[in-house]
């Protein structure tokens, strides 16, 4: 289709003296943070579902965004003009990556066999526009929750038949991610849960979430799929209690089912809050257990108790998310992905550019804040102070399994221990964190 953005030139990196709401005033991708550019620190995408795939519908009234490859038509056709105007808007944004559902980029059809031949030819037409582009895929996934097929679940679904749809769409979503070069896969389990327990057999559920997963990992390997496998945590909506309600639960089942070498997760800070704890929360227990794998960058609103999906721009949570992930290493193969939308009174076409040009800038904020924040190391000198008794003699035997509860005892009575507090000097910490964030 023509150029839909036609009036919108390719954003570019323009400092803090700009006052153009469609130039980064922060994000500089080449600026080098910590040894490494920023574009690299980030690794940014861009998500279809949000931008392409919604007209600005919700449940009390009709769409207000004008998107002509959403309306009537053939439904092929209309897909290839999305993916035009995807493009379009992924390169002009200068965003290095996008993630996509099978369905975002290909119609279902009316059979599996509609559905595999729709998506194999817009596979054809997303690797041609990736070499066109130079943009990147940084995760694919399949949409198990959509349909009214999914009403019940996907792999938990009570009809194995169900189950056996989901999983032909994931081993097509796969086998697409690995062919356009995808650098992880992802599963949201959307509508893996229940509603009512009166109805549900849980155990029964759980061990077929735990075979579904076995039978992702099998294929992984045989494709030989070199990317990460992510499971993104969310505690409810659309259900009403879900199976990976946070990264801890998540642990615990790949424990259960020897999957835990296997999987890591992608944390959406939405769905952080929504589970009763920060996003820095979830980041940081994710690095303790080895799962941190990939981020979606959003916020919610404290007074809605929803997902609501807006654009980040708390730079004060970014930097402190930003501090645990540069402690452990950064990404490897994650980034962060936009898996915002925009606020539905926000129908003009640059409003889509400006949202994430916000999201980018607030996040290269956070980056150099949490940059300063390792080099001066007043947190990490802090807590190692905090735990120094851990590497003495004593703290060390504990660990080390020199102790049992006896020989304890006796050495704590032997020695007439009486240990006293010692201030954590919260207030203090919280104050040096607003000195680099504001100065």
């Amino acid at each position: 289709m023509a150029e839909y953005f036609k009036d919108i030139p390719k954003v570019q990196f323009e400092g803090t003296s700009s006052h153009n709401p469609l130039a980064f005033r922060h994000y500089n991708p080449d600026e080098i943070v910590l040894g490494k550019s920023m574009k690299d620190h980030l690794r940014l995408a861009a998500c279809y579902w949000h931008n392409f795939c919604w007209d600005g519908a919700d449940v009390f009234g009709a769409g207000t965004f004008d998107r002509p490859w959403l309306k009537p038509g053939d439904a092929m056709q209309r897909a290839k003009e999305k993916a035009d105007v995807a493009f379009e808007f992924f390169s002009k944004l200068n965003i290095p990556y996008y993630c996509f559902h099978d369905v975002d980029v290909s119609p279902e059809g009316n059979s599996i066999k509609e559905y595999i031949n729709n998506f194999a030819q817009m596979t054809d037409v997303l690797e041609a526009k990736q070499e066109e582009t130079g943009l990147k895929l940084l995760w694919g996934t399949a949409n198990l929750f959509s349909n009214p097929r999914y009403a019940s679940g996907a792999a938990s679904s009570p009809n194995p038949e169900v189950f056996t749809y989901g999983a032909t769409q994931v081993m097509h979503a796969m086998n697409a991610t690995k062919r356009l070069g995808g650098e992880n896969y992802v599963l949201w389990g959307g509508r893996e849960g229940y509603e009512t327990l009166l109805n549900t057999d849980l155990r029964q559920e759980r061990e077929q979430l735990g075979r579904f997963m076995n039978m992702v990992v099998e294929h992984k390997h045989k494709i030989g799929f070199k990317g990460l496998l992510l499971i993104e945590p969310k505690p409810q909506e659309p259900t009403k209690h879900q199976y990976d309600y946070d990264t801890a639960t998540v642990y615990g089942f790949l424990k259960q089912y020897g999957l835990e070498n296997e999987f890591k997760v992608n944390i959406e800070a939405n769905h952080a809050t929504l589970a009763g704890h920060s996003f820095q929360h979830e980041v940081a227990t994710a690095i303790s257990l080895g799962l941190f794998g990939s981020i979606d960058a959003n916020r919610g609103d404290a007074q809605l108790g929803w997902d609501t999906d807006q654009f980040p721009n708390s730079v004060e949570e970014l930097t402190l998310v930003i501090y645990e992930m540069l402690k452990a290493g950064g990404f490897t193969s994650g980034g962060f992905n936009f898996d915002t939308k925009l606020r539905r009174q926000s129908s003009d076409p640059q409003d889509m550019f400006i949202a994430h040009i916000g999201g980018m800038d607030h996040l290269a904020m956070g980056l150099k804040k949490a940059a300063q924040m390792i080099e001066s190391d007043f947190l990490g000198q802090a807590v190692s102070k905090r735990y120094a008794g851990w590497n003495g003699d004593l703290g060390k035997g504990i660990q080390g399994g020199d102790f049992t509860l006896e020989s304890l005892s006796k050495l704590c009575i032997d020695k007439n221990l009486q240990p006293k507090h010692v201030s954590g000097q919260q207030e203090l910490l919280e104050n040096k964190v607003n000195n680099v964030l504001y100065g």
